[in-house]
């Protein structure tokens, strides 16, 4: 079927004639090159293809050279792709038509190698082949763009390809390539799809790249998008997702700390899925692996400075440089304090100094000691707390075994429930002292090595023994009580109430049983002491006597040694 507008179209050999007719300021010649700018010359390849060279890309055009005297010029929203980017670059071969000339002279060329239908029917097996053809954007109307393929077409919106209306503006007067969806002879309606052929071009280029693309290639990207756990990166056509893991070998909480949207990027790629479409993508790995130098930088005993990044129930993560992390321990954050959970002493983003302990690039681990910074208590700790010192402290925790008393920052001493009083036994340390309290005690035993302090509070008490010692001197002659006599001639004598002496009362004394009737009546005991030692530290009157000595009976002693710190006393009988 002839093509009406076709028809209705004077031919343009008349058009110039009757141009000429009319305009005779005009000259036939110019008009003549208007024409031939216009219409390309068979001689010219007008309609055929041809391979061109991509010269430069300039502003909204891309200049050709298509192998004559003057260059080739394409719109540059012709070979934009679906991001509205133009991806060319000089040097680049593309296939080409000649369409005519531009007023500046330049080669009017075209990306489409079909020549644009000329009747109906060329236009219906268009259609049915899914085949792309020309079209020149002719304006916007209501509702999309009008299209000149030959006939005058409808291009919805929607099928524009355009974003916006502005996009949607600057196609007016460029070339297109489209496919048709509808043609209705009848009425005359042709209607025109742009942006199938985009996702065409678009998904065929990203087929290309996959097959392009490999681990281990760096290659130039725009951050697209941002997400919390990571970004996209377009790459070309594609795009690839960069873990925020992979951003950085320093830690980063959220992609947008470090990357903003149309932020232009060098990536690795680390991983190629063509099946699944995805790209995994790392900007780290362009940068040096701290842990490759770690064996440089640290070696035990440096002390350092950092930052806590983290703390987790078993220790505490400090940052020394920028993606190397250290582990403090929590065995190595007190010398002595009893630290339940990191989190009491140290807390994310504090700045702390501390001693590398150990370190180890291979598994990826150095240790680190906090109290180790701070110096070791202990190191002066016998001097300080020899045995025999006197010290105050506070109760710092009870245990059913005895009492922990803080002497010093980390020195703890302990006061075992059987050294907190001498006159009686005691369940629990409760009994006598509470957590808090400020007590003296003397120091028994201390062992650096264990990092022990062993103290007590009974031996600064006074006794009944130590108030005898008081009260008399080696030499003085006292009265006692023989409690028992074993064979050997060793008795035990007692001298008050609570004092009870080891004596040697000679091969001669006989051990005897004491009877129930032989006990000693204490309180009497102590009257008769007190009365013999007004009359004369308790000498006896007459001549002496040295019978054997039995269980039961008082006798005179001499004080032949007196210990205070040791609570000791030695006697002989006097008579």
């Amino acid at each position: 079927m002839p093509n009406q507008s076709s028809l209705d179209r004077p031919n343009e050999a008349q058009t110039v004639s009757e141009q000429a007719d009319g305009a005779s300021d005009t000259s036939f010649g110019d008009l003549l090159n208007a024409f031939e700018q216009s219409h390309p010359k068979k001689s010219e390849g007008g309609g055929e293809g041809r391979e061109a060279t991509v010269i430069a890309v300039s502003g909204d055009s891309v200049f050709l050279d298509i192998g004559m005297k003057t260059e080739g010029i394409i719109p540059a929203a012709a070979v934009r792709d679906a991001s509205g980017t133009v991806e060319m670059k000089a040097g680049d071969k593309m296939r080409v038509a000649i369409t005519g000339r531009d007023p500046e002279g330049y080669y009017r060329l075209s990306l489409i190698k079909v020549d644009r239908p000329k009747d109906w029917t060329s236009l219906e097996q268009a259609m049915e082949a899914k085949r792309e053809i020309a079209g020149t954007v002719t304006g916007v109307v209501k509702g999309g763009l009008t299209v000149d393929i030959g006939v005058r077409a409808f291009m919805p919106a929607s099928r524009s390809g355009a974003k916006d209306a502005a996009e949607m503006q600057k196609l007016v007067g460029q070339e297109i390539s489209c496919k048709i969806i509808k043609v209705d002879a009848a009425d005359e309606d042709v209607v025109v799809d742009r942006r199938v052929v985009l996702e065409e071009r678009e998904a065929t280029a990203k087929e290309k790249l996959f097959t392009e693309l490999h681990e281990g290639m760096v290659v130039n990207g725009t951050v697209r998008s941002l997400m919390d756990y990571g970004a996209f990166i377009d790459i070309g056509g594609v795009d690839g997702m960069m873990h925020v893991a992979e951003i950085s070998w320093g830690r980063v909480n959220k992609p947008a700390d470090v990357l903003t949207v149309g932020q232009k990027v060098d990536v690795q790629i680390l991983k190629v899925d063509a099946k699944k479409r995805r790209i995994s993508l790392g900007m780290k790995q362009l940068q040096p692996d701290p842990w490759s130098l770690a064996a440089e930088k640290f070696t035990p005993g440096d002390r350092v400075k950092g930052t806590v990044s983290r703390v987790t129930d078993f220790g505490a993560f400090v940052e020394l440089i920028p993606g190397l992390d250290g582990l403090i321990h929590l065995s190595e954050m007190s010398w002595s304090k009893k630290i339940r959970k990191p989190s009491d002493v140290l807390k994310p983003g504090d700045l702390v100094e501390v001693v590398v302990l150990g370190v180890n690039p291979a598994d990826k681990r150095i240790s680190l000691g906090l109290k180790q910074a701070l110096g070791d208590p202990w190191q002066d700790a016998e001097t300080r707390f020899a045995s025999g010192t006197i010290v105050e402290g506070k109760v710092t925790s009870l245990t059913k075994f005895g009492a922990f008393v803080q002497l010093a920052e980390d020195i703890e001493g302990m006061i075992h429930v059987g050294d907190l009083v001498a006159e009686k036994r005691i369940n629990h340390p409760q009994d006598v002292v509470k957590v808090g309290q400020e007590l003296r005690a003397v120091v028994l035993e201390m062992d650096r090595a264990k990092r022990r302090l062993r103290l007590g509070m009974k031996q600064l008490q006074p006794t009944s023994v130590d108030e005898y010692i008081a009260e008399h001197k080696e030499g003085d002659v006292v009265t006692g009580r023989v409690a028992d006599v074993k064979s050997g001639g060793k008795a035990t004598v007692e001298l008050g109430e609570g004092i009870r002496v080891s004596c040697n009362v000679g091969g001669d004394a006989k051990p005897e049983k004491q009877s129930k009737d032989a006990k000693t009546d204490v309180s009497a005991l102590s009257s008769m002491l007190a009365s013999k030692w007004k009359l004369g530290q308790g000498a006896e009157s007459g001549p002496a006597r040295r019978e054997p000595a039995r269980a039961g009976e008082v006798r005179s002693f001499r004080i032949t040694r007196l210990d205070a710190e040791k609570k000791r006393i030695e006697l002989e009988i006097a008579s």
